[in-house]
């Protein structure tokens, strides 16, 4: 004859890890979370075995009050909360916009930062400090734009168990960057002017903001006389003329071709290279593109000598 109490036992413990499997799955699919975590994390620096620590050992989402940095070992400095635990940023939300994409199972994982409360640690930029609209109507905590997390499996204070898992989460630097990363290599200011060779219009010129320059060819270089007004001045935007000092800092142009015009509706000074006015493009959304190359048949890139490149 069956025991009942043993019956009744095996029951809960059946339903007990069925509840945890699911919780862990859920973590892993549906919003674009991290995978199942792992016993190990080989991209955690000094963490050896995982603890056992089921996903219920987050606390849930909570204020971070005033915040600290943590530094030392190979993620250098992390932010953290009032506690002392680690924040964490994911790959799959966004800064600008904010946006969080951590709800259910996985926020069971990875508690959010509620922004009730939450101050800058000392030396950090207070203004790097924000809060996103969670789906359930709480205001979580951002970084620079970057929703902030706990992990449920950091069970005590200094830990880091959750860097690296999925690729995706990341301890959080006192700038929003991913903790642990390389400094980014420091970018060399473009001139004020110059040229650049694209791979399909060849060398065209550039302004100090990498953008591509355009002419109209209903403009006149002699006597100048520009077209574009009006409607047409909301897309095309008559690229300023260089002060004297900027002058300076042009090349591979001709300094005698770079000729100032002042136009007569708004009075502005614009650019202009062997009298030909030039533009910018507002569809031209990242440094070197040529999305105006071509527009209507009379927008075209320039030539450091003025012509068209075509």
């Amino acid at each position: 004859m069956r025991n009942p109490r043993k019956t009744r036992s095996a029951t809960v413990t059946a339903a007990g890890t069925a509840t945890a499997l699911a919780l862990l799955s859920a973590c892993g699919s549906g919003q674009g979370e991290p995978g199942s975590v792992r016993s190990t994390v080989a991209s955690s620096p000094g963490t050896a075995e995982r603890d056992t620590a089921s996903p219920d050992a987050g606390s849930g989402p909570s204020a971070a009050g005033k915040l600290g940095v943590r530094t030392g070992g190979a993620l250098g400095k992390v932010v953290t909360d009032s506690e002392g635990r680690t924040l964490y940023r994911f790959d799959n939300d966004a800064a600008r916009p904010s946006n969080s994409t951590c709800d259910g199972g996985c926020a069971r994982m990875w508690p959010p930062v509620l922004a009730t409360g939450a101050r800058a640690a000392r030396g950090m930029d207070p203004s790097l400090l924000g809060e996103v609209t969670r789906a359930d109507g709480s205001q979580q905590l951002t970084l620079d734009g970057w929703p902030l997390y706990r992990f449920a499996e950091d069970t005590a204070p200094g830990r880091a168990k959750g860097q690296g898992v999925g690729g995706t989460w990341f301890a959080a630097a006192p700038d929003g960057t991913k903790a642990g990363a390389p400094a980014p290599a420091p970018v060399e200011p473009l001139p004020a002017l110059s040229t650049r060779d694209d791979a399909r219009l060849g060398e065209i010129v550039r302004d100090a903001e990498g953008r591509t320059l355009y002419r109209f060819t209903k403009d006149r270089a002699s006597p100048k006389k520009p077209a574009c007004a009006d409607s047409c001045l909301k897309k095309w935007k008559p690229a300023k003329m260089l002060a004297r000092a900027a002058l300076k800092n042009a090349k591979d142009i001709d300094p005698k071709l770079i000729i100032p015009y002042r136009r007569p509706d708004d009075g502005g000074v614009q650019l202009t290279i062997d009298g030909w006015p030039l533009y910018w493009f507002t569809g031209d959304l990242n440094p070197g593109d040529t999305n105006g190359q071509g527009v209507g048949g009379t927008w075209f890139a320039v030539r450091k000598t003025g012509n068209l490149a075509k």
